[in-house]
């Protein structure tokens, strides 16, 4: 992988990036006032934690370092589908946003799985040449 490439070129950054502007758009203003410190703001917060995560990752040259992140992001995204599942059964989103979004959120758990999964392959054959 290039490394002169930004965090912005990375797939997994790109979805979820996509689902937060989404989430920002269809989702939050649904949520009611009273929930603006509570739900409304993890919800913010995970999504935003998610991407800085990768993009953080991204910027670590050390394996360890980067991956340590990249879990970290994973966690958030995970966390983004609780709270969801939590809006759905508050009644402040329908069953059919619920998954929309909970489809969005596994397929980019998946494509970070996925590069995750790549960064650790690259590392062993790097050590074991």
């Amino acid at each position: 992988m290039d490394r002169s490439e930004t965090f912005e070129n990375l797939k997994c950054w790109q979805l979820v990036y996509a689902l937060k502007k989404e989430l920002k758009i269809k989702v939050l203003p649904l949520i009611p006032n009273s929930e603006k410190y509570d739900l409304k703001s993890q919800i913010l917060r995970a999504a935003r934690s998610s991407t800085a995560n990768i993009a953080e990752g991204w910027g670590r040259y050390h394996f360890l370092d980067s991956n340590k992140f990249y879990y970290n992001a994973r966690g958030s995204i995970s966390e983004l589908l609780d709270h969801l599942i939590e809006a759905k059964d508050e009644n402040y989103i329908s069953n059919e946003t619920y998954l929309k979004f909970r489809e969005m959120v596994l397929e980019s758990l998946k494509v970070l799985n996925g590069f995750i999964y790549y960064l650790k392959k690259e590392h062993l054959n790097n050590k074991n040449p």
